[in-house]
């Protein structure tokens, strides 16, 4: 009978980890559906820019109240899995604070994970006034509406959840080392749970151990709950923000990368010896597809932005077409790739990897051409992503598939390109009127 509690615990520990591996094979699956891409090179600098924006939050503090209230938080989130180590090792073993051997070491470690677990309370009560009472503009857009309102706030809950019933298991634990119950040994300082404990002083030792595996049990499980609730969470870019900065553009902004399939077809007309008007050969490869329609038309480290996408809206917030009242939302592109990914990730789970067409494309089904046309290519989004995402990227391929697949560039510019073929120039004037201005 002693055992039952052990088996309990790693039959849970099992199958929660069982469940999260599960779901990281389908997010793996989902994202190798893009193109591939080389990003091999230039490694030293990948590393620097994982450390220096992923882990050492550079772009978060550029706002310094949000970014200094979610550094709190993810160090405590760093941090206090320390405790969780502990917490799992003792569910296994059946035994209870098996790091207390390391004396001064521990108790300042327990006393670190105290503070920080009220430094991250606060934080998150300031981020839910933030949201829900202050109501920021960038949380109150037309996409933050349903889910991903409730999502936000969920995630804020629960982190309030976890950290009050880790004070509450070790305050429910100091009273208890304080009468001496067997079992629980004297370790660790609480220089926070010692005045929760306060509230416990008239509780027998048998409540008193209710209360600490309650909270001890409904910790853990909580951990295990929300580590498999990220996967349908914005909250996934705890995990991805790593490999997202890592392979990061280099490029400098503006740059635009040259499609091979239009590199092809220029050598083609340019090369003497061939015949534009050959037909292809029996076994030759489909032509590619200029830029993209849907998110398989994408490249694999797109698809992984849209799966780290925070929707935290700064990149919507210093969107200048979005201030001025137009229909794009970088933010909103993001999501909207993510949730038509996973719509065809669906499709693939129902027809056993098979992809079976439901009708449907990322563009005008999620993404309307007045909203890809509003982008003024100013890269303001890119800039002011905290885990290097790129939304314009995204939007420029779509914009390729419109104009070189389907003619359908707005009227203005395709006015601008027909006289840079016939003037060399956007303006409708020859180049022997371009200076009779001068005249006047």
């Amino acid at each position: 009978m002693e055992y039952i509690p052990n088996i309990l615990f790693t039959l849970a520990l099992i199958f929660g980890i069982g469940f999260f591996i599960k779901n990281v094979k389908k997010l793996t699956r989902n994202i190798k559906l893009g193109k591939d891409v080389d990003v091999s090179d230039h490694k030293p600098q990948r590393w620097k820019n994982m450390l220096r924006i992923a882990l050492g939050q550079t772009k978060m503090v550029v706002r310094p109240i949000a970014g200094l209230l979610h550094i709190i938080v993810y160090a405590g989130f760093l941090i206090i899995n320390i405790e969780v180590l502990e917490i799992i090792l003792d569910g296994i073993l059946g035994t209870h604070r098996i790091f207390a051997p390391l004396g001064a070491v521990y108790d300042f470690l327990i006393g670190s994970f105290e503070i920080l677990a009220v430094l991250v309370i606060v934080a998150v009560v300031l981020f839910w006034i933030r949201r829900n009472t202050i109501k920021l503009q960038r949380f109150v857009k037309p996409e933050m509406e349903g889910w991903p309102k409730k999502d936000g706030n969920m995630i804020l809950y629960i982190e309030m959840v976890l950290m009050c019933l880790f004070l509450t298991m070790n305050a429910a634990d100091f009273q208890l080392q304080q009468l001496d119950a067997p079992h629980y040994v004297k370790a660790g300082a609480f220089p926070v749970s010692q005045y929760i404990a306060t509230l416990f002083q008239d509780f027998s030792i048998s409540n008193l151990i209710l209360i600490e595996r309650s909270a001890w049990w409904v910790h853990i499980l909580g951990i295990l709950a929300f580590l498999n609730y990220l996967y349908y969470s914005k909250h996934l870019h705890i995990i991805l923000a790593f490999p997202n900065t890592f392979y990061g553009k280099l490029k400098p902004q503006g740059e635009f990368n040259n499609l091979e399939a239009v590199t092809n077809e220029v050598k083609l007309m340019m090369d003497p010896s061939a015949d534009p008007y050959a037909a292809p050969a029996d076994d030759a490869p489909e032509p590619e597809k200029f830029g993209a329609s849907d998110v398989t038309d994408l490249s694999w480290v797109q698809l992984m932005n849209a799966y780290t996408c925070t929707e935290c809206g700064r990149c919507t917030s210093e969107c200048p077409a979005n201030q001025t009242g137009k229909k794009l939302s970088p933010r909103k592109i993001m999501m909207d790739t993510r949730d038509r990914l996973e719509e065809v990730g669906k499709i693939l789970d129902a027809n056993k990897g098979e992809f079976v067409s439901d009708g449907k494309q990322l563009l005008d089904d999620y993404i309307t051409r007045e909203e890809l046309w509003a982008c003024t290519t100013c890269n303001a989004c890119v800039q002011a992503c905290p885990v290097s995402i790129d939304p314009l990227s995204i939007i420029v391929e779509m914009r390729r598939y419109l104009v070189m697949e389907q003619s359908a560039a707005p009227t203005e510019l395709n006015n601008m390109m027909s006289n840079i073929e016939n003037n060399g120039a956007p303006w409708p004037y020859n180049q022997m009127d371009r200076l009779n201005w001068v005249n006047e």
